[in-house]
């Protein structure tokens, strides 16, 4: 089919029992365009989470996560459906990228460090196009992979406990910060419990929103920046800059990206029952460009996002025309910036709930990898990879050579890779 253009499904009004809209397919004009809203909903609180947690400007980050979306589209040649939001996978990074401004970090270095992961994962792509998958499963088992999610997601549980004691380079700025924190994670659980489907999917969003309102009502929101703030204007951009001691922190994010892009390939082609494989390389360059254009612009990472296969489960739409609805429709939402405001404002101890939720859930997800995968742990290579790897993220073991600061991340994912590779060819070796 050509870019832009879809066969109608029956009569567009409908979907019949067992029967899926297809990727080059549509419902009608106002269906569609109810589907990309829902889009618009479902990928909302992830990709606003990070700009907030990590200080960059939400509308400049909506604005290339639409965008995003809009390259992914073409790039695939509007074959695969995809929402392309925030990835949480770059939060730790971003962190001590902005925690080392003294040392030539900061958010402008933060930004490079992204367009930095972005080349990478392109190349990679081009490489999975050329070469195939193969060589990338290889390098990446499960027991890796899942290590790697998991000691990212640990290793920022100081940053959450900071923020949930209104905490800044160990003095408190925030008092009721901690009365916050617990408000606010008391609203997650309770939605999760009471809730299913979507809103289960967007607790951490929709408990966000509780402890916030709280907030406001006890005088603890500091709405100045969004009276002053326009209803409309273009998003603000910020140029990066670029040193090679705080790119080096942003490559085990490739690793992620690469895991999260090939999974959700996989999935959409076990939802529509359509061999995806040969777009595996395309999504890969894909994000890989969009994540590199959000980096040079002041937008965070991107990534291809479960809460849209969610989406494309519930309403058996898999159609791209949706995505294109959802793309331009962000693209639209980001042009406020007292929108945007209204996000930047939120408490610390609000955070602080927020971040004890997600970046916990963020690490158990490295274990659903093990479990899914059925991971041997009685193999003593595998036993000892995952175990030492983990602390060393989850401690933050660092050394510095010179400029050059390796963190937790970067060491416990180069033990995790080279460390699996190097101990299980021993042991072939010697068999």
């Amino acid at each position: 089919m050509s870019l832009l253009t879809w066969k109608l499904h029956g009569d567009g009004k409908s979907v019949a029992a067992g029967a899926v809209v297809s990727t080059d397919e549509r419902l009608s004009w106002p269906r569609t365009i109810g589907v990309g809203l829902q889009h618009i909903a479902a990928m909302f609180g992830a990709t606003f989470l990070v700009p907030i947690i990590t200080g960059f400007p939400p509308t400049t980050t909506l604005f290339f996560s639409g965008v995003g979306t809009i390259l992914f589209l073409i790039i695939t040649g509007n074959k695969l459906p995809s929402y392309l939001g925030s990835s949480f996978a770059f939060l730790g990074p971003i962190g001590a990228a902005t925690a080392a401004a003294g040392a030539g970090g900061g958010m402008a270095a933060a930004l490079g460090g992204i367009v930095f992961t972005g080349v990478v994962l392109a190349l990679v792509g081009l490489a999975v196009k050329t070469a195939g998958i193969g060589w990338i499963n290889w390098l990446m088992p499960p027991v890796v992979t899942g290590t790697i999610v998991m000691l990212i997601g640990f290793n920022l549980a100081g940053a959450a406990k900071n923020n949930f004691q209104g905490v800044v380079n160990g003095q408190t700025v925030q008092p009721g910060a901690t009365r916050l924190g617990i408000i606010t994670l008391i609203a997650i659980g309770l939605i999760l419990a009471f809730s299913k489907g979507f809103m289960s999917r967007i607790s951490i969003f929709l408990g966000l929103v509780v402890g916030y309102v709280v907030a406001l009502a006890m005088g603890d929101v500091n709405t100045d920046s969004i009276k002053a703030t326009e209803w409309f204007a273009l998003p603000s951009f910020t140029t990066p800059t670029f040193k090679l001691s705080i790119m080096i922190i942003f490559l085990p994010v490739v690793l992620v990206l690469i895991a999260e892009n090939v999974g959700h390939v996989k999935a959409v082609s076990a939802m529509t029952g359509k061999n995806l494989d040969d777009q595996m390389g395309n999504a890969l360059m894909a994000d890989g460009v969009a994540t590199t254009l959000a980096g040079f612009g002041g937008g965070s990472g991107t990534t291809t996002y479960a809460e849209n296969i969610g989406v494309m489960a519930a309403t058996r739409v898999y159609s791209t025309a949706a995505y294109w609805i959802a793309g331009l429709g962000a693209v639209v939402l980001s042009l406020s910036p007292k929108f945007g405001a209204v996000l930047s404002a939120t408490p610390m101890g609000v955070l602080g709930g927020v971040t004890t939720a997600l970046f916990g859930m963020i690490g158990i997800l490295g274990a659903r990898i093990w479990i899914e995968n059925k991971v041997d742990f009685a193999n003593p290579i595998n036993l000892l990879i995952a175990s030492t790897a983990l602390i060393i993220g989850i401690a933050d073991y660092s050394w510095t050579k010179g400029d050059y600061t390796f963190t937790g991340i970067v060491n416990g994912t180069l033990v995790a890779v080279i460390g699996y590779q190097v101990l299980n060819a021993a042991a072939k070796s010697r068999k």
